[in-house]
C-alpha cells in the first residue's frame, strides 16, 4: 500500500539530540525559546500566539485554539499536550507546504476553497480518497460550501494524523488493519 505524502510533512527531527549543537545554530531555535518559555515546550495557546505573530495565517484569520490543539496532537509523540523544538520545526515545514498548496487552489484569494478544490488539493498531496470520504470531509470542514484556511489546515492535520496512525498499524502495507476497540478510540480521540 503506498501512502500519501507529497513532501508536505518531512520528518527532520527524529533521533536528533535535544538541546545544544545544531539547535543553537538554527535561527528558529531562538524564536522557539522565546515562545516556549521556561518549560521549553509550546502549548496550544502559545502556538496560537506564535502563528498569529509570525504571520503564518497570512491574509487569513488567526488559527483557532482548536486547530492549534489538533496541530500539537498530530506531532505529540510523548502525549504531553505540548510540542518541543523538533516537533515545532516539523509543524512549521508542514504548515508552509499546506499553505502553499491552499494558495494554489484559492485562485481568487478569497481565503476559501470549495469541495472540488479540496479534492484537488488533497490529491496533489497523494491522498486518493473515495467520493464518499471526500464528501464527508467537505461537509465536515466547510461552512456554506466554502472551506477556510483554518479549516483546511485542520483537515490536513487530521488526515495526516489518521494516516500516520493507520500506517503504523499496517505493518504489511496492505491497506488493511485490525483495531481493538480501545486502540481505535485512543487513535481517533487523540487527534
Amino acid at each position: 500500500m503506498a501512502y500519501p505524502g507529497g513532501g508536505y510533512y518531512p520528518n527532520p527531527g527524529y533521533g536528533a539530540p535535544q538541546g545544544g549543537g545544531y539547535q543553537q545554530q538554527d535561527p528558529m531555535y531562538g524564536y522557539f525559546l522565546a515562545i516556549a518559555g521556561q518549560d521549553g515546550q509550546i502549548d496550544a495557546e502559545e502556538l496560537q500566539r506564535c502563528l498569529t505573530q509570525s504571520g503564518m495565517s497570512g491574509g487569513y484569520k488567526p488559527f483557532s485554539l482548536d486547530a492549534c490543539r489538533l496541530m500539537i496532537a498530530m506531532l505529540d509523540r510523548d502525549m504531553s499536550g505540548k510540542m518541543g523544538f523538533n516537533e515545532f520545526k516539523e509543524l512549521s515545514m508542514a504548515l508552509n507546504g499546506w499553505k502553499q498548496n491552499f494558495m494554489t487552489f484559492d485562485a481568487d484569494r478569497s481565503g476559501t476553497i470549495d469541495g472540488l478544490e479540496l479534492h484537488r488539493a488533497l490529491g496533489t498531496m497523494g491522498y486518493r480518497l473515495s467520493p464518499q470520504a471526500l464528501n464527508i470531509l467537505s461537509k465536515r470542514f466547510s461552512t456554506h460550501g466554502r472551506i477556510t484556511f483554518d479549516d483546511y489546515i485542520a483537515c490536513c492535520v487530521k488526515i495526516r494524523a489518521l494516516t500516520d496512525a493507520f500506517r503504523r498499524r499496517d505493518t504489511a502495507q496492505q491497506g488493511v488493519v485490525n483495531f481493538m476497540y480501545d486502540d481505535f478510540i485512543q487513535c481517533v480521540m487523540s487527534i
